[in-house]
């Protein structure tokens, strides 16, 4: 039985390790929450896109036991001595990095690449008992919608496998433009993506998804689009299957909108 797919707004830098931003995100944390219940099994593994690793080609962690990246700044002292502990794959990474490679797309191991908070944060809600393995993949400089569509497809064989395959960013993603001067750009974009991810047909959400620069307010919602670019390879790897907000939110980091999708039906 396939996975399904998602995109979710990962939050921003340690917040589950800090109580005050935990408890100001408490609708973010109660939907990954609800994610593993969601699911008709217990994942073999995650496969985590996260928004904080780019290389010139596409690349997939290898290492059996992961270390922490904490690639994040001015935060308390702990948020630095954190620990994920969860086991790496070299065996799914290997499984990765042959379906990339089969499809025509530059792919390479990397053993020394640790957890980015863009995969640790929300796994640390999602499976705090960090004892399912879990391999990063980062995107691929250029970011390019449509080849990060055509990595999605490359993956969709490990949804049969057991692999969970989770597209982590932020629907919105303009750090000069948090608090109130987000509501009507990420409120925009927001709508955009709904109707997009939801309201359109298969063909024509990949259709939008390449051209997501047409969308309201979308330089405003991602200068860079690094943050919405998982997305592409959640959709491409659940290309035919129907989409659903799993999370939204209309004032989270002081007045921004934000939203998480599942791509695949509840069984």
């Amino acid at each position: 039985m396939n996975l399904p797919t998602y995109f979710i707004s990962h939050g921003g830098g340690p917040w589950p390790y800090m109580e005050d931003m935990r408890k100001a995100m408490h609708v973010l944390e109660e939907s990954l929450v609800d994610i593993p219940r969601q699911l008709p099994y217990k994942p073999k593994a995650i496969l985590m896109i996260s928004a904080h690793w780019e290389d010139h080609v596409f690349r997939v962690m290898s290492n059996p036991a992961p270390g922490m990246l904490y690639d994040y700044g001015g935060f308390p002292e702990h948020t630095y001595k954190v620990r994920y502990p969860a086991p790496g794959s070299p065996e799914l990474a290997a499984r990765v990095l042959g379906l990339i490679q089969n499809a025509g797309l530059p792919a390479l191991a990397d053993a020394q690449r640790g957890f980015d908070h863009g995969a640790f944060a929300p796994l640390a809600v999602m499976y705090p008992e960090a004892d399912m393995p879990v391999v990063q993949l980062s995107l691929r400089a250029g970011l390019d919608p449509a080849e990060h569509l055509a990595l999605g497809r490359a993956l969709a064989p490990l949804r049969a496998e057991g692999v969970l395959i989770i597209g982590s960013g932020l629907s919105y993603h303009n750090l000069r433009r948090f608090g109130p001067l987000a509501k009507e750009p990420s409120s925009s974009f927001d709508d955009w993506l709904q109707d997009s991810l939801i309201a359109s047909s298969t063909v024509e959400r990949v259709a939008r998804l390449i051209h997501w620069e047409d969308a309201p307010a979308a330089r405003v919602a991602h200068p860079r689009e690094e943050h919405l670019l998982p997305l592409m390879v959640a959709v491409g790897a659940a290309e035919d299957e129907v989409a659903s907000c799993v999370y939204h939110e209309e004032n989270i980091f002081g007045g921004v909108v934000a939203s998480s999708f599942r791509f695949g039906a509840i069984a």
